[in-house]
């Protein structure tokens, strides 16, 4: 795989050295245990695989070198980049501006843009419609389209299936860029419909098999379905794709149902011709984040930490598996822990971020799960790790902890020594 040139700022030696030594010992990447740093007066379970994806990397190195090589010039991303605060605020300092909010709401108007800008589609792309004014206003956006190549898949597989005459079923929050960007590729190609969540693929099955009149299709899908789209027409053969960030189980489940739903309604001999067995579309880097996660949430622990941006998609659904077994914290970064007693973290039931007062406050010897999402740096890990370190006096150093586990010599960027 390539390796990206990433601004050392993102970057953790200590971080790099454990995730170098398991792919060492574990090539193939079939081992989801976590890695154990026994400090004595606590434990860190950090997670198998966590932080920066190939898409994210290969976008932070697109915009940087866009940076380098235009310094004279004005830069924009469509949206922010990814879904990190840290990242995205870099880019801002480095002069990087945003069109677009996370919502699609216009920051920046088209007719304000100088005539040499050079604009950036973030790594979930962006929809036709914005690629077409972009080419309209003579943007330069060739050369810098840091869309993820699996989200490019995505667009390629409902593709495939408008070409047979199948509707697309998107599965992924309807607001998200990402969701929006598919949704309208997706829809050049094939009738597509947006939905998100099992409990709208039931009503949708509803309608599929004529439990449900299609006067009432509007009351749940109004804005999320294709121009020119009759429900009555268009769902007799469905094929499902998903947002890549995604829970893989919910899309699976989701696809199993909808693929019962048909065989049932057009009997099976005739299942080929009404539903399209679609390989799931997640990102190798997210499915294996949530299985490495699935492997944390088997282990005896006290509390999880996850280290993200709160819109992110895919770090809000590692928090949904941990939260489901332990009590989570959701923290952007080290500053998030106040004390033992005493955390700042965002809870995404309430969407806001509320202050926790119990935490590890009387917990003695306490295991601690960690890990981030695909859009956080590795040095923010690092950085919470000596955070957590910091709260125990009597704890063994990091760097002869970390030795012990690697059998070598590491210095932490963050020393607490």
């Amino acid at each position: 795989m390539k390796n990206f040139d990433v601004p050392s700022i993102f970057k953790s030696p200590l971080i790099s050295a454990i995730k170098n030594y398991r792919k060492e010992q574990d090539p193939r990447k079939k081992d989801f245990s976590p890695t154990v740093l026994d400090f004595g007066a606590f434990r860190i379970l950090l997670a198998r695989h966590f932080g920066f994806c190939y898409g994210v990397e290969n976008a932070i190195e697109i915009a940087y070198n866009a940076l380098a090589k235009h310094p004279q010039q004005h830069i924009y991303f469509l949206s922010e980049m990814i879904h990190n605060p840290e990242v995205n605020a870099d880019l801002q300092n480095n002069g990087i501006s945003f069109i677009f909010d996370t919502y699609g709401n216009q920051l920046i108007a088209w007719e304000s843009l100088p005539t040499n800008a050079v604009v950036l589609i973030p790594a979930f792309g962006t929809t036709l419609e914005v690629a077409q004014k972009l080419k309209t206003i003579g943007a330069i956006v060739e050369v810098y389209d840091t869309t993820c190549p699996f989200v490019k898949k995505v667009w390629n597989r409902a593709e495939s299936l408008g070409k047979n005459d199948f509707t697309v079923i998107i599965h992924g929050k309807p607001t998200h860029e990402e969701t929006r960007a598919t949704f309208s590729h997706s829809s050049a190609f094939s009738h597509s419909l947006i939905i998100k969540n099992m409990d709208e693929a039931a009503i949708l099955a509803d309608f599929i098999t004529q439990k449900r009149k299609w006067q009432e299709f509007d009351r749940f899908f109004a804005g999320r379905y294709s121009a020119h789209f009759q429900a009555e027409k268009h769902l007799q053969k469905i094929g499902v794709v998903n947002q890549t960030t995604i829970l893989a189980d919910d899309t699976q489940e989701i696809a199993n149902f909808l693929k019962e739903t048909m065989q049932h309604f057009f009997g099976k001999n005739d299942l080929n011709l009404h539903f399209a067995d679609t390989r799931d579309t997640l990102c190798y880097a997210t499915n294996e984040n949530q299985n490495a996660t699935k492997a944390l949430i088997e282990q005896t622990a006290d509390a999880a930490i996850i280290i993200g941006g709160y819109n992110s998609s895919n770090t809000t659904h590692l928090v949904e598996l941990c939260q489901s077994v332990y009590p989570t914290y959701f923290i952007r970064n080290a500053t998030n822990i106040l004390a033992k007693d005493k955390v700042i973290h965002f809870d995404i039931s309430l969407k806001t971020e509320i202050c926790n007062t119990e935490f590890i406050r009387n917990k003695q010897n306490p295991s601690i799960i960690l890990s981030s999402g695909a859009s956080c740096p590795d040095a923010l890990v690092e950085e919470t790790i000596v955070r957590l370190h910091a709260l125990f006096p009597d704890a063994r150093p990091i760097p002869t902890v970390v030795e012990a586990f690697l059998g070598e010599n590491i210095t932490p960027a963050q020393n607490p020594e």
